[in-house]
């Protein structure tokens, strides 16, 4: 399969545009083409080495070795530029139009990039304190409270090992506008959220990613407009599986989110930040 890249200069024409001229080598063994630009978003398909992929678009994600950009293939899935042969660590195509993986119809940047200290002592409790790299109970290595490592080592990671909780919550609030993010790129605006509705939405895709969150029926419910409060009682307590294993941690936080969820609170977080 030949594909090829389509340049900032493509000339569109009733919509289409025109076809693009070069196509890029995968470099890696067996490469994750994924539905956002992140290591946390599913895997849609692999590529093998040496594989020619098009690139129809760039967006900033998940840095991988140093590199943060993500690819847009025709495939319709984002795999990270650091393996693709693209000749360059900077961009090659145009921006995508949104941040990737958009399906609620997106939101304007006025939400919450952060979240409440309910919120961060509810992440910190569960998560637990890893001063250095080490595996979780599904044996991904994480580090601090819940951070998961992008590359060998954690090398990604500013802090110096061993971290001290103050760094390690340093990190995590660094980490947190990553999954803000993703439910506002999920969310449409019908869901009115109020600061503690927000964080325990937050817990919960830093839990379980981005991608999972993105294709839940808890996000579809939200966007139907059906009550905030019931959708989080009757769906956060599904999420209780790891490694295909109900874990009793996870039975404990869920039940901490809709706590969270439901305390009322007069501060809205989302569509807009008060």
């Amino acid at each position: 399969m030949k594909l090829t890249t389509i340049s900032a200069a493509a000339v569109f024409v009733l919509g289409s545009f025109a076809p693009a001229v070069n196509g890029y080598a995968i470099k890696g063994d067996v490469v994750n083409c994924r539905s956002g630009p992140g290591t946390s978003y599913g895997v849609k398909k692999t590529y093998n080495k040496g594989a020619n992929v098009s690139i129809s678009c760039q967006t900033p994600g998940t840095s991988v070795n140093g590199n943060n950009i993500w690819d847009k293939t025709s495939d319709g899935c984002y795999v990270a530029d650091y393996y693709v042969s693209t000749g360059t660590n900077g961009y090659v195509a145009s921006k995508c139009s949104t941040g990737g993986g958009s399906s609620g119809g997106g939101s304007s940047s006025s939400y919450c990039k952060t979240v409440n200290q309910a919120g961060i002592n509810l992440i910190t409790e569960f998560e637990g304190f890893v001063a250095r790299p080490s595996p979780d109970p599904i044996g991904l290595p994480t580090v601090g409270y819940g951070h998961l490592c992008q590359t060998k080592g954690c090398s990604e990671v500013k802090y110096k090992f061993p971290l001290t909780k103050t760094t390690a919550k340093q990190l995590l609030n660094s980490d947190l506008p990553k999954y803000t993010k993703c439910l506002a790129d999920y969310l449409n605006n019908k869901p009115s959220l109020n600061d503690n509705q927000w964080a325990a939405l937050t817990s919960w895709v830093f839990n379980v990613g981005c991608g999972n969150a993105k294709t839940s029926s808890l996000v579809k419910r939200l966007n139907n407009g059906e009550n905030p409060n019931t959708v989080a009682s009757q769906e956060l307590p599904k999420w209780r599986l790891a490694g295909g294993k109900v874990l009793p941690g996870l039975v404990r936080r869920r039940a901490a989110e809709v706590k969270l969820f439901t305390t009322a609170s007069s501060k809205k977080a989302y569509p807009k930040c008060q």
